[in-house]
């Protein structure tokens, strides 16, 4: 029998039910999770009104930390197959709280519709403020939810903050504009604010006209009812739009987009589109294949840099065999040099590891400043790195951003037997299939989310601190769906984190 080490969490999160508070709790009952939810609870009272923080990203409850969601698109609900549930874990002064979270399927009171088969409830997730009012929402994409109104699959529902925590009461969904026979709503969801006026858009296929994607302006009602809606045709062939990437690119103060395509096994470029005072530009700059792409700004110029894992030879069937390259455009009031770029492997200097084929170094990327200098870092996970002679075990690097822009200079390393970090090692995990880089203890460091989608068969999610020294595992936490007290089979726990920016891990067969 394998021992492992024991996780840093040793009891199950406290989960209670949406609709009360911690003191409400104990009264509103103890139904079985897979009837609807469990949220967090609060040790401390909040305020009737939440601040507003221009700087915090991702703060469900308006406390001032930065909360981390999670989905788990394939699991099983009320033995509904591939339904789908979402995790919202929150930030504190000591990281993480380990003794809550908010747990929502399409069964949890408030929530549209019921969790069915295949409905893949959590299949990209994107938080942002979208109805002004301080706190962080979060909106939910089902990939293949079906509306017989409209005759599409796919819907984009959204759940919206409140100062007891993300709840289903109230929930709305977007689906396809009525009388369209749309199909794959919400498909390329991304968030931003991409007019400049200070509220947040959704960026999303919306409607049966393949050539187009729609920025839904907002604010939002709580019917999530845009503002307005901008239709771009953004297609030059009959590819499909594979990821997109979100960020101020240019230092203007407006979100830009960088969209990224595919046709069958071929990739197809991708496009920078400017963010405007009227919306996004329909006058595309040019851009290079990528397979993951993050905007951060790594060099401290004020403008974003475009981190992107690159496609090998442009065929995307090899990128299950690639040894993985992270190449870097970095920002100009024009968009992404063409000229000014970085390319990184685990062969550059300083970089932990060996690039070998099938690692994948770059499959899952995010930026943040995990130890306050001001310099965007990168996180770049490795999900089929060997760990000793356990294949596919999965590891993170993370990429030191400084003046000059990332090299592989003071680049570290973290796996389940890296000291500190709660686990051990196991082939398959693919440890680094997610990741998030996110203050959640607001001290200006960001912390790392990480997830193993196939830890133990349920997966798991790991947070490390930051610190001013950089990213420690020296007092991490772990936890797994067992630990929150949730459906745990096969339920690929973490398969992706809000706002990241990512497709599908390719596993060699």
């Amino acid at each position: 029998m394998r021992v492992r080490k024991p996780w840093a969490v040793a009891v199950g999160l406290a989960v209670v039910l949406v609709g009360g508070s911690a003191s409400a709790a104990g009264a509103a009952g103890t139904d079985s999770p897979e009837q609807g939810s469990a949220p967090k609870s609060h040790s401390a009272a909040k305020s009737a009104s939440a601040p507003k923080s221009a700087s915090v990203r991702e703060d469900f409850d308006g406390d001032g930390y930065q909360d981390v969601a999670t989905a788990s698109p394939g699991a099983s609900v009320a033995g509904q197959a591939r339904a789908g549930y979402v995790v919202v874990s929150y930030g504190s002064a000591s990281g993480l709280d380990r003794h809550a979270a908010t747990y929502i399927t399409q069964n949890t009171p408030g929530v549209p519709g019921v969790a069915e088969a295949d409905d893949r409830f959590g299949a990209k997730l994107v938080a942002r403020d979208l109805d002004g009012d301080g706190l962080t929402d979060l909106a939910v994409r089902s990939s293949a939810e079906q509306v017989a109104a409209t005759g599409s699959y796919g819907t984009v529902t959204v759940l919206w903050g409140r100062t007891s925590g993300v709840s289903g009461q109230d929930a709305s969904t977007i689906e396809a504009p009525s009388g369209s026979s749309g199909w794959e709503v919400g498909v390329n969801l991304a968030g931003g604010d991409f007019d400049g006026d200070g509220h947040a858009d959704l960026f999303m296929r919306h409607g049966d006209d393949w050539e187009t994607r729609s920025v839904l302006r907002g604010p939002f009602t709580r019917d999530a009812e845009p503002a307005g809606e901008q239709r771009i045709d953004m297609f030059t062939t009959d590819n499909d739009m594979y990821i997109v990437a979100p960020g101020d690119m240019t230092g203007d103060g407006i979100d830009d987009l960088a969209t990224f395509y595919v046709y069958e096994n071929h990739s197809e470029g991708g496009r920078f589109w400017q963010g405007t005072p009227s919306g996004l530009s329909t006058d595309a700059k040019q851009l290079s294949s990528a397979d993951a792409a993050v905007v951060g700004d790594f060099d401290k110029d004020g403008k974003g840099d475009l981190a992107t894992r690159t496609v090998p030879g442009g065929i995307t069937e090899d990128l299950p065999y690639d040894p993985g390259t992270v190449k870097i455009y970095y920002g100009t009031a024009s968009g992404p040099s063409a000229t000014r770029t970085t390319t990184i492997t685990q062969n550059s200097a300083g970089v932990p590891g060996t690039s070998e084929k099938g690692d994948q170094f770059g499959a899952r990327l995010d930026a943040g400043d995990v130890d306050g200098d001001g310099y965007a870092d990168l996180a770049a996970g490795v999900p089929f790195e060997a760990i000793g002679t356990k294949k596919a075990a999965g590891a993170v690097v993370l990429l030191k951003g400084r003046s000059g822009g990332l090299s592989g200079t003071g680049a570290r390393a973290f796996h389940q037997d890296t000291d500190g970090i709660p686990g051990v090692a196991e082939s398959g995990d693919r440890f680094g299939g997610a990741v998030r880089l996110l203050d959640v203890t607001k001290d200006a460091r960001a912390e790392l989310a990480v997830s193993a989608p196939e830890e133990n068969g349920t997966g798991a999610v790991w947070s490390l601190r930051g610190a001013s020294g950089g990213l420690t595992a020296t007092g991490s936490i772990a936890f797994n769906p067992g630990d929150l007290g949730i459906p745990a089979g096969g339920s690929g726990f973490g398969t992706t984190f809000a706002n990241e920016n990512g497709f599908s891990l390719y596993a060699p067969y």
